[in-house]
């Protein structure tokens, strides 16, 4: 990698040209300011963001230490929280608090809706979420098994198309309704003046709320429901219109409000090469000038951001956004990057992040004409991987500098904060307090989360098979928490109380009746793997109120503290041979058939099967818990090294089964030892009780560092 010196740094070359000619012409900031301004953050900020790192390690070893002292006692949550406080891992919480941030736009403030996370180095799938704004509902069910049954014969298929159009009609009647009759028997729709009106048979009828009609175009009508838009498209020459009395081609969602692009878990950016790209994708989004071109049923195809949706309306044109709001994920404190050295050193990677994604924002903050991303002048960065307040508080006064570098008002960039580590949530109040001026969001990853309370409780003993997390006491009191603490310091109308992903791609049946779960838990965003689903998962909103949800659990009684620092452990219950053997085998097989991809290909996300072949989204955290959960049950002697050493060969040979179509697939087995990938697996299990906080970064960039050497 090539140098350039800029400030006293040494800056990578590739990262050097786009900043200097991509993402600061036209910007009022000249290239010496930025690098200056950027030099004297680094050589500030660094500092404190090495203490803080290192007192992760002190609080984790102190802890360790408890814990093992009292291993095999029953758990006692008045002296746990006691000793907690005592060593400064939990702290005082301070008198009640109010967010106070403003510009905020309404996709986060006010609507609630899902979200889509997706790796921004991927242009393809970048643009996708980014229009994944408006989706139809009938491709949506006719093309996954939230129908039962799937397509019969070549091109359309009449009776499936039917399915889709009585659920959609069912789901209108819902969210919708018309004064009498039902959707699924309406004849003709059409305009009456300022009304909208549909014949079911000889009778003329209206909406129940004649204000959910908000305009038409020549051949759709648009309604809203729950600030979310419906769009009937009519159009009786489409096959699909041809079968309908009304002539009704689909039933168009206003699905995917916001749309997070990642630069962290959903990546494998491991280099200053990475990194280009990745803010290179993210400029084009802000510029509007992103443009992917691919082959796709043996023609050549180019995607584009979508324009804004006009409609006309009584009192004149209406405007609507055709695109997600889109929000960028910084990395968290712990990683650093080669992009930039000081003093011959990396330096931390989320500062970088900071500052050119920021930088590359202020593009849609100067537009004057045409779909711009933030009408509130507003820049969304979501910070992750943040333990307790004094962290969320070194964020915060990172942006302050990244604003008075730039040129921008001050809390111009607004923070979301994962809720993913545990002395976040057991402190989330004082957290949101640090950032409370330009706080948007809290959101709990529960699958990070998972693995960050496996690694804090390591030497209490060994944990409760992965499966059984999902009823353990620390995690209800941690998703109910979070909610708690966004409604008890006013965030409603200032920001999102979100909730984590469904991870089942292909499982969209069972998503639809479960995911509502999310919106009834008092969360106005919660994530979604794609556009399809995004589109079903906005059937939710409607069918919940998510206001009137969350006016009731404001009432409730908080959350429980000593419930959330209860740790997981099996507490003398034994496991079967069995139980053992099926859980590492399962974990094992996770791990390789998600790092095989990672370091051999750099895919940082994708669809893994799993040991059942079902595919499931896998990322960074699900591999945390994996590889967490084994480390302690080799610590603990549920299952041995050579026992995990047997099973890590054979689910290898069986990833390779499952990755046998990919030509770009290289095979672990039978030659372990010359695979990287093989290597990295193996690693992260029997080092997991020694990386920071059980993070797999370390590791994963290493080796797929040492993977990109030597295929050069």
């Amino acid at each position: 990698m090539s140098y350039v010196d800029r400030a006293g740094l040494q800056v990578a070359l590739p990262l050097a040209e786009l900043v200097e000619t991509r993402v600061l012409p036209s910007l009022p900031v000249t290239a010496e300011a930025f690098w200056q301004g950027y030099a004297a953050l680094l050589r500030d900020l660094a500092p404190q963001n090495r203490a803080l790192l290192d007192k992760r390690a002190t609080l984790q070893a102190q802890i360790d230490d408890w814990l093992k002292a009292r291993r095999g006692q029953p758990h006692d949550p008045q002296a746990y929280r006691a000793f907690l406080t005592e060593i400064g891992y939990l702290v005082p919480e301070g008198p009640a608090f109010e967010v106070t941030t403003q510009n905020v736009d309404p996709e986060i403030a006010t609507l609630a809706g899902p979200q889509l996370v997706v790796p921004v180095m991927n242009a393809r799938f970048a643009l996708n979420a980014a229009n994944a704004r408006w989706g139809s509902l009938y491709d949506a069910l006719y093309g996954t098994d939230a129908l039962p049954g799937t397509p019969q014969g070549p091109g359309f298929d009449p009776a499936r198309g039917a399915q889709a159009v009585a659920w959609a009609a069912d789901f209108l009647d819902r969210a919708v309704p018309l004064a009498e009759g039902s959707h699924a028997d309406v004849t003709r729709y059409f305009r009456d003046g300022a009304a909208f009106a549909a014949e079911l048979g000889d009778r003329t009828v209206y909406l129940g709320d004649p204000e959910a009609f908000v305009g038409w175009t020549e051949n759709s009508f648009l309604l809203r429901h729950h600030g979310l838009h419906i769009e009937l498209v009519i159009d009786p020459d489409h096959p699909v219109g041809q079968a309908h009395p009304a002539g009704l081609r689909d039933v168009v969602l206003e699905s995917a409000l916001t749309a997070i692009q990642d630069c962290e878990d959903s990546v494998a950016a491991v280099d200053a090469e990475d990194k280009v790209l990745a803010y290179g994708n993210w400029l084009g989004l802000m510029t509007g000038g992103l443009t992917e071109t691919f082959e796709k049923g043996g023609r050549q195809m180019t995607r584009r951001l979508a324009d804004d949706r006009q409609y006309q309306t009584i009192g004149g044109p209406l405007t609507l956004p055709g695109r997600a709001l889109l929000l960028v994920r910084n990395v968290g404190h712990l990683m650093t990057t080669d992009a930039v050295l000081m003093d011959g050193a990396e330096t931390p990677e989320g500062f970088l992040d900071a500052i050119v994604t920021c930088a590359a924002a202020m593009h849609d903050l100067q537009r004057q004409d045409g779909p711009r991303n933030s009408r509130a002048g507003s820049i969304y960065v979501v910070k992750p991987k943040m333990h307790g307040p004094e962290e969320v508080a070194l964020a915060n006064t990172l942006f302050d500098r990244v604003e008075t570098i730039l040129g921008l008002p001050r809390h111009t960039v607004k923070i979301g904060v994962m809720d993913e580590e545990r002395r976040t949530s057991a402190n989330l109040r004082e957290c949101m307090r640090a950032v409370k001026d330009r706080l948007v969001f809290i959101n709990t990853g529960f699958l990070d989360r998972t693995g960050d309370e496996i690694h804090t409780s390591m030497q209490a003993g060994p944990v409760i098979p992965k499966g059984e997390m999902k009823d353990a006491a620390w995690l209800t009191a941690y998703e109910n928490g979070n909610v708690d603490a966004g409604l008890a310091t006013g965030l409603r109308g200032r920001g999102q109380i979100g909730k984590g992903m469904w991870a089942k791609p292909d499982a969209m049946a069972e998503m639809l009746a479960t995911k509502q779960n999310h919106p009834l838990a008092g969360a106005n965003t919660a994530w979604v793997p794609s556009p399809t689903a995004a589109t079903l998962h906005a059937t939710h909103y409607h069918d919940v109120d998510v206001a009137a949800r969350q006016d009731e659990l404001a009432r409730r009684e908080r959350a429980s503290l000593d419930a959330l620092l209860t740790p997981p452990i099996l507490s003398g219950r034994n496991l079967s041979g069995e139980e053992v053997r099926r859980e590492v085998d399962n974990s094992c097989q996770s791990i390789l058939g998600y790092v095989v991809r990672w370091i051999d290909q750099g895919i940082g996300c994708s669809k893994v099967p799993d040991i059942n072949d079902v595919a499931l989204m896998e990322d960074r955290a699900t591999l945390r818990i994996s590889s967490q959960y084994l480390a302690n049950w080799l610590l603990h002697g549920l299952v041995t090294p050579e026992e995990v050493e047997d099973s890590l060969r054979r689910m290898a040979a069986a990833v390779d089964r499952q990755n046998a179509g990919d030509a770009a697939y290289r095979p672990m087995a039978p030659d372990f030892d010359s695979s990287i990938a093989f290597q990295a697996a193996r690693e992260l299990i029997f080092e997991g009780i020694n990386q920071p906080s059980g993070y797999t970064e370390p590791i994963l960039h290493r080796r797929r560092r040492e993977a990109k050497a030597a295929s050069r």
